[in-house]
């Protein structure tokens, strides 16, 4: 990057939003390790320490009148340098879920408690040269009814002022599916493809636009689920575009960060989804405040509940509507209906030293029919709420 006029906390608010490069990687292999890496990261430069970051969320969610799951997860992360022109990346996550699935549209709850834990992984090389990066990586995601496996291959190279970076990526991951005490034997396949541009326009603002094709095949439906009234198509084939665009504003010597993703698939959902973060250094603290609106429209084959003369639910009639269309591709997931959501967030982290530090997040999220962009979304579907919380400690050395 040409070098900047500007006084040095400008430059540290730029460095940071570059980092969006590797967090835009979200490919199989690659995801876990984006979601827990530091705030400054290089796209083409070897890291000078090693960076250790141990976290630990809390996630909790339900419906009115039924908590449903909660889930614990203490998490691992670390980068570090090897040589002169390598780094590695490892992460490592344990999930401890609890709870009830969710309602069958708004009154029918499938009342069923559950108690599962994940195990997942991943590991990242990357291979550093003058203007690019070459990197692979293995993930690997374990519980009693479903394994995952990943690779993920990405390059990432610089123009020579350094103001633009092109990125492409390359993510395979085999699934294979079961139920509680049953064999893994349903099967899944699913590979991505991501080409992606980082642009630095002015020594305050950096923009970035990735475009990525996900192509999958095989078991899509709940296994939990009776066969014929819960049946979807075997091919899910999606586009996925990500803008983002982070801008320092010198008088407040703070960074804004903003984002829109596009999503569209071959099972009819199309979801937009709009993020802005403010993130405010005060001395040795930082404060993130952050808000993102998402809305979805509902799969081709959403089974809608239908409701008598009052507008109240009627289980006779959507079971029978579920009756005649048995054996014909539908679902009753509420993850599958046209429905809104807004999402509200703090993070507050404090500097101990130059090499360490400590963070709290909190999100907030609320998920309803009527926030549904252009109009209401899927009718008789109960109000959703979940809650989020992580604290971590991070140290470079």
């Amino acid at each position: 990057m040409k070098k900047s006029t500007k006084p040095s906390t400008q430059r540290k608010a730029t460095r940071s939003a570059s980092s969006v490069s590797l967090a835009s990687l979200m490919l199989p292999g690659l995801a876990a390790l984006a979601s827990l890496a530091p705030a400054i990261a290089s796209a083409e430069n070897q890291p000078e320490k090693t960076t250790v970051a141990v976290k630990y969320s809390n996630y909790a969610d339900g419906q009115a009148g039924l908590d449903r799951i909660n889930v614990t997860a203490p998490s691992l992360y670390i980068q570090a340098p090897i040589a002169s022109d390598w780094s590695i990346e490892a992460s490592m996550v344990v999930d401890s879920v609890s709870g009830a699935s969710p309602r069958w549209h708004t009154d029918i709850s499938s009342a069923s408690r559950m108690s599962d834990e994940r195990t997942a992984g991943d590991v990242k090389i990357t291979r550093y040269f003058a203007r690019s990066a070459w990197s692979a990586s293995l993930a690997t995601s374990s519980e009693h009814d479903y394994q995952s496996n990943a690779i993920g291959l990405d390059v990432r190279w610089s123009t020579e002022d350094n103001n633009r970076t092109w990125a492409l990526g390359y993510g395979l991951s085999t699934d294979r599916i079961g139920r509680h005490l049953d064999p893994l034997t349903k099967q899944k396949r699913t590979q991505e493809f991501m080409v992606g541009v980082t642009q630095v326009l002015t020594p305050g603002d950096i923009v970035q636009l990735n475009l990525t094709r996900s192509d999958g095949q095989g078991y899509y439906d709940d296994p939990y689920k009776t066969p014929g009234f819960e049946q979807r198509p075997d091919q899910r084939n999606a586009w996925i575009g990500l803008a983002r665009w982070n801008h320092y504003v010198e008088p407040a010597n703070a960074a804004l960060r903003s984002s829109y993703r596009y999503y569209s698939d071959t099972f009819g959902v199309e979801s937009h989804t709009l993020g802005m973060e403010w993130a405010q250094p005060l001395g040795r603290w930082t404060l993130t405040p952050g808000v993102r609106y998402y809305s979805q429209s509902a799969a081709n084959f959403f089974l809608n509940p239908v409701l008598d003369a009052q507008g109240r639910y009627s289980l006779d009639d959507t079971a029978n509507a579920a009756d005649a269309n048995w054996g014909n591709n539908q679902s009753a997931d509420q993850r599958l209906a046209a429905f809104g959501a807004l999402t509200w967030s703090l993070k507050a982290a404090y500097a101990i030293s130059d090499n360490t530090s400590v963070d709290v997040k909190y999100e907030s999220y609320r998920q309803k029919s009527a926030l549904h962009l252009g109009g209401a979304g899927s009718p008789g579907l109960d109000d959703f709420q979940a809650t989020f919380w992580q604290v971590g400690l991070t140290y470079r050395f």
